[in-house]
């Protein structure tokens, strides 16, 4: 699988005016794979997405991607090897239209309109129409869609679901699925809805207090809801049918 792998963070700690948020995390993702990073609020999921992404410095640890060292890289020349980070909220531009958008692109970028409208068909009546107009859904679609106009390498995408429905955020992760599979870009997915989480991603990492507590298929954390709940609650064991097992939270 080595060769195959887009994001390989090693031994990352990274964190805020001398504090470490994250510490030591190992995390991998492959081309075309979906992973899930879950946890409690204050966990370090959102750190570790914006040190991949550059908006923060990493205070140790190796980032690669595709094999490449770019810890040491600007968030400019991270965007430029193909690196998209969707941020908490939604970052439209309320005074410009939905073709707007996507025609902004970050220093002279350009960004493939067909993409977007391709996987949000929904858009494509709305180009015309400015962002602050749109429904809180349809932003969302915009925002993803502007993501994956720029036919990304590695997508960092941190709370998609934040203020939407359910039934709306279901519409749209099987969205990131189908271009992971079809495009081979690897998806590191931050999600506090746990349940539609696991419906997408092929693996889950849980992060509690900074630090790994599981990486299990998501086959296993689907089945073991007490799995789930004792990392939540930072907690290394589990109880299964009366008997305590320190064995069923593994550190990888």
């Amino acid at each position: 699988m080595g060769a195959d792998l887009v994001l390989q963070l090693e031994g990352l700690s990274a964190g805020y005016d001398a504090a470490a948020v994250v510490r030591e995390l190992d995390l991998h993702v492959g081309a075309g794979e979906v992973v899930a990073l879950l946890g409690p609020n204050g966990a370090g999921k959102t750190t570790t997405l914006r040190a991949i992404s550059g908006l923060i410095r990493p205070m140790a640890g190796v980032i690669r991607i595709d094999g490449a060292d770019i810890a040491r890289r600007s968030p400019a020349a991270r965007a430029q090897l193909g690196i998209a980070h969707v941020p908490e909220g939604r970052g439209v531009f309320f005074g410009l239209t939905v073709a707007e958008h996507l025609r902004l692109g970050y220093r002279g970028e350009r960004l493939d309109a067909d993409v977007a409208y391709g996987y949000f068909p929904a858009l494509a009546p709305l180009e015309d129409r400015r962002a602050g107009l749109l429904s809180g859904g349809e932003q969302q679609m915009l925002t993803l869609g502007r993501a994956l106009a720029r036919r990304p390498r590695l997508l960092l995408l941190d709370e998609l679901s934040l203020g939407l429905a359910p039934v709306i955020v279901e519409g749209l992760l099987p969205v990131v699925t189908s271009y992971a599979e079809e495009s081979g870009c690897a998806v590191l997915l931050v999600e506090q809805h746990i349940h539609i989480a696991l419906a997408v991603a092929a693996r889950g990492y849980v992060l509690s207090h900074g630090e790994l507590v599981v990486h299990e298929s998501v086959e296993t954390l689907r089945a073991d809801h007490q799995l789930i709940l004792s990392s939540y609650l930072g907690e290394h064991e589990t109880t299964v049918n009366g008997t305590s097992s320190s064995a069923a939270i593994t550190r990888r």
